[in-house]
């Protein structure tokens, strides 16, 4: 398979030299990006850190386009696992979120200019992004905390959505099939009168899985409207609904590998399935007081009802979440020499409504996509959660010439109260606060646009989040009172630029070091599925982080992106609550091990060829070296390698490819697109869960069939 892959990539390099009249593909130019995800607008060729841009190009060629592996593959440093092949996915940046059960930790996420982190920083999902309405990505890797506070001590994803035609009417509808019974339709309209700019998205998507009990359905709505009654005011108003259904296979025992596509045994008697219905409210907006000074404010509203059902419970949980920001932005210009100033503040809440029910079992339950409820009126818990969070931050630049200069600071105060309603009042309430200052400092020099170098220094906050503290070892009520943030220093240099407008790389070199880095296990009694949190002691992490985007020949241009990581356990101090082998069934990680789920190199790369104005043909490879996955809880006696004591997964390579035909017919265009994925059919593990108790294998999807059509008019 590799040799006739090979082969096709040598036929199209010779036919490319008798292309003629065809577009090119162009490189990025440096001086005609700029960046609004640092809270000011730089252009990448100053801005001092590891950021990332995704165009729609890029975008407009995903072969599935419904989730972040494949918006995100081009990004190096990030790594996104799918192993239910449909929108719920496990994001890390630098091996910050590799713990979490579902939703993103220590990742900053803003869906145009509304964040989705909670006042912890926990972002619960990406599900209210269609990835095919999105018009870039800008990713921001390494510690942003002195930016944008808990919720960014990986990094940033900064999200933009596209905007409705220049012209009173524009309609977009797409209709895409696919394998396991894949299906999504998107309808679009959109158009710009006056001072009006309007674009409204609404999609409906569903599958069967790969495996069996992986069912999923998804209905979307996205409303935004732009509005600009002056030249010194912006506002955006959005409106973003989503319904999103999931049932959960678990993961399989090394046994139950010969028939990957099965389903855990628990999975289907339990109906184990996630529920989540959410809308958010928002208003973004930006006045310009004169040409050195600006405010920038967002406020938005956010309610959502969740539903997780496992083994052993079935959780209920009712969300409110608002929030707002405010900054205030000043610019002052002198002898060449230009000093930008920022100060803000950011405030959040959240009250969450929780209880659970203990689950019962229907051994003859007939597998389907319902959401049947199998449980009892037997209450395990049932708690008020409420959090507050604010963050006030001041930030400046100093431009002169082809130098830059960045500082951040910024101070975060958490809050977090549990009140346990099963109690008496003396019992009930359970306070947790977390307060911390977090710094980033750094330089850039742009020397042309072939050679950009930079350096900067940063600091990363990683409190526990409600899901981590509502997950109590000790019981099903209350907080883990035994959590502390994590916190982290990173130290970063690299260089940018682009090589005889053909090529356009990205190199960083990074080093971090994280005090109380967190682990995760699980104990008796508390069924599979559910998940608990410790302190492990220190980390430290080391990594490159490489791109490239080159025109090789003429319409043929390739993209890569690879990452090297080493991150490791520096230290074992751990809490002895969870060293209790009376009902832990995690042995901590010890010094000198791997930190789980970060495998030592990561590679995409994509090959992309534009044959005419109408035809292009794509392809592309995944690999990712083996990782490890936990502790052997009984291999490790103190050896001189503790690396060798653990776990491991092995790595993968997959071929991807897709073929696209552009075509229009008067006022009316289009592409007819098809797609394989995994086209070898190798069977690899798609994410393995970092715990031993033998359901941590999640094999991912053989060899996938996708056909899409747009219509634009």
């Amino acid at each position: 398979m590799k040799k006739f892959i090979y082969i096709i990539l040598v036929f199209f390099s010779i036919y490319n030299l008798k292309a003629q009249n065809t577009k090119r593909d162009t490189v990025n130019k440096l001086n005609e990006i700029v960046i609004t995800a640092n809270r000011t607008p730089i252009k990448i060729k100053n801005d001092p850190g590891a950021i990332s841009l995704v165009s729609q190009k890029e975008l407009d060629f995903m072969p599935k386009s419904i989730a972040a592996d494949e918006a995100l593959s081009l990004v190096p440093g990030v790594r996104v696992e799918n192993p239910h092949d449909g929108e719920r996915v496990h994001i890390s940046i630098r091996g910050q979120g590799i713990l979490t059960e579902k939703g993103l930790r220590g990742i900053g996420v803003l869906l145009d200019g509304i964040p989705l982190n909670d006042p912890s920083g926990f972002a619960p999902d990406l599900f209210n992004v269609d990835w095919e309405n999105v018009k870039r990505i800008e990713v921001i890797r390494g510690p942003a905390a002195s930016m944008y506070g808990s919720g960014a001590a990986a990094g940033v994803i900064n999200i933009i959505t596209d905007n409705g035609p220049k012209k009173p009417l524009g309609v977009k509808i797409s209709q895409h099939f696919g394998s396991y019974g894949f299906h999504k339709t998107l309808a679009e309209i959109g158009g710009t009168s006056n001072s009006l700019n309007y674009n409204i998205n609404i999609s409906h998507l569903a599958g069967n899985g790969f495996r069996d009990h992986q069912a999923f359905w998804a209905n979307n709505i996205y409303e935004k409207l732009k509005f600009t009654p002056s030249e010194k005011l912006r506002l955006t108003q959005i409106i973003s609904h989503t319904d999103y259904f999931h049932q959960n296979p678990e993961g399989l025992n090394l046994n139950q590998l010969s028939n990957p596509r099965q389903a855990n045994p628990d999975a289907n008697p339990f109906n184990e399935y996630q529920k989540t219905n959410r809308t958010t409210w928002g208003i973004t907006g930006n006045y310009k007081i004169n040409n050195s000074q600006s405010i920038k404010a967002y406020v938005y509203y956010r309610t959502w009802r969740y539903k997780e059902t496992s083994n052993k419970y079935a959780g209920y949980r009712n969300y409110t979440d608002p929030g707002a920001g405010l900054q205030y932005n000043i610019s002052l210009n002198q002898n060449n020499i230009t000093h930008h100033f920022g100060f803000g503040s950011d405030v959040k809440f959240q009250n969450i409504n929780l209880y659970k029910l203990q689950s019962a079992s229907d051994t003859n339950r007939v597998e389907s996509t319902d959401e049947t409820n199998i449980e009892t009126d037997s209450l395990l818990a049932n708690n008020l959660i409420n959090q507050y969070s604010t963050g006030v931050y001041a930030f400046y630049r100093f431009e002169l010439g082809k130098f830059n200069f960045i500082a951040n600071i910024r101070q975060d105060n958490i809050y977090n109260k549990l009140t346990n309603k099963m109690l008496g009042i003396d019992t009930a309430t359970t306070d947790i606060n977390f307060t911390h200052t977090t710094l980033r400092t750094g330089i850039s020099y742009n020397v042309s646009d072939a050679i950009t170098v930079f350096a900067n220094y940063s600091q990363g906050f990683l409190p526990p989040s409600v899901e981590e503290l509502a997950s109590n070892p000790v019981g099903y009520s209350g907080f883990n009172t035994h959590l502390k943030p994590a916190t982290s220093e990173c130290y970063e240099a690299g260089t940018r630029g682009t090589l005889f407008k053909k090529m356009y790389y990205d190199i960083t070199g990074f080093l971090m070091y994280t005090t109380d880095d967190f682990f995760r296990f699980k104990q008796s009694g508390r069924g599979n599925q559910e998940v608990f949190y410790g302190n492990a002691g220190n980390s430290r992490r080391y990594g490159l982080e490489t791109y490239f985007s080159v025109n090789i020949l003429h319409n043929l241009n390739l993209q890569m992106a690879y990452t090297y990581s080493d991150f490791r356990y520096t230290s074992a101090q751990i809490d002895p609550v969870y060293t209790d082998t009376n009902y832990v069934l995690t042995k901590p990680p010890q010094k000198g091990q791997y930190l789980p789920n970060c495998p030592k190199h990561q590679l995409f790369a994509e090959l992309k060829y534009r044959i005419n104005k109408n035809f292009k043909f794509g392809i592309s490879t995944i690999y990712q070296s083996e990782w490890a996955i936990y502790t052997d809880p009984d291999a490790y006696f103190g050896k001189l390698d503790p690396a060798v004591y653990q776990n491991w997964q092995k790595g993968y390579t997959l071929f991807n490819a897709k073929a696209a035909y552009d075509w229009q017919v008067k006022n009316v265009c289009g592409e007819l697109s098809l797609s394989v994925r995994n086209i070898a059919n190798e069977n690899y593990i798609a994410f393995t869960e970092p715990d031993p108790d033998g359901n941590s294998y999640q094999p991912g999807p053989g060899r996938e069939f996708f056909v899409n059509l747009v219509v634009k008019f």
